[in-house]
């Protein structure tokens, strides 16, 4: 038996984050937003309203609809419209039937735009199959939107059966999933780009986690991380080195115990 062969005997389980992690997601918002922040500069350019205080509510009030509802598709539109109507009420500005569609339609655009995988997905998934890990797709988000990437991405190719989607992506909705699937937390592993519903589910559910850190994240994804890791925790900044992280762990845990 070789030495590759020999560290990757025991079989790891792995949890993949879809949403920037395997494939594009918030740079897509960001162009949408981008083109919001056109519309409202133009819209209600002699009011004199700046677009980093368009951006500033915008946000809040992306952030507090996922707070409320979860990854729901409308929350976004809703973040759009939400803006606009605060600024007409601020300003005095009429709103207008036309402009409240236009801003609906600019919103839910963004869930028809074709998905990019990161660079090395098919690579990183590959080596850990290949390795005998098993390997689960756990993502947020509604399932028919979801369920498209997946198949654009042909994703069950990896996953099979081992898919779940999840509106609320909470520490409690990971927890369901570890009990039903009775998964021995020691050898079980978290890869995502968020601290929010990643990481810190993760770790307080007992996982090792790999935190995928993104350059530019989402203001939701990011908080204090208040929990211990019971296990292995690493931050890495390109998917590809997954694999590498699992078999240093795995060498560094036979070393210092002589057995995994």
């Amino acid at each position: 038996m070789n030495r590759r062969t020999s560290i990757n005997a025991k079989k790891q389980t792995l949890f993949f984050d879809l949403d920037d992690t395997l494939v594009y997601c918030n740079k897509y918002f960001y162009a949408v937003t981008d083109q919001f922040l056109d519309l409202m500069c133009t819209w209600f350019q002699s009011y004199r309203v700046e677009a980093h205080d368009i951006r500033a509510v915008q946000a809040e009030h992306d952030i507090h609809g996922v707070q409320a509802n979860g990854f729901a598709s409308e929350h976004f539109p809703q973040s759009l419209q939400q803006t606009y109507a605060h600024f007409s009420n601020e300003t005095g500005r009429p709103q207008s039937q036309e402009e409240w569609d236009m801003l609906w339609k600019l919103g839910m655009s963004v869930y028809q735009t074709e998905v990019e995988p990161y660079p090395g997905m098919i690579d990183t998934l590959d080596q850990l199959r290949e390795e005998g890990h098993e390997l689960f797709l756990y993502t947020g988000g509604e399932a028919v939107i979801q369920q498209r990437k997946i198949n654009q991405m042909r994703l069950n190719t990896y996953f099979g059966d081992r898919i779940f989607i999840r509106q609320h992506k909470t520490t409690e909705a990971l927890h369901d999933i570890l009990e039903q699937l009775k998964v021995n937390r020691h050898s079980a592993w978290m890869v995502g780009n968020s601290l929010r519903t990643d990481v810190v589910p993760a770790l307080t559910n007992g996982l090792n986690a790999i935190y995928l850190k993104q350059p530019n994240e989402w203001a939701y994804n990011i908080v204090e991380m208040t929990a211990q890791p019971k296990g292995a925790f690493y931050t890495i900044e390109k998917l590809i080195q997954v694999p590498n992280i699992i078999q240093q762990w795995q060498q560094q845990k036979q070393a210092s115990t002589g057995r995994y």
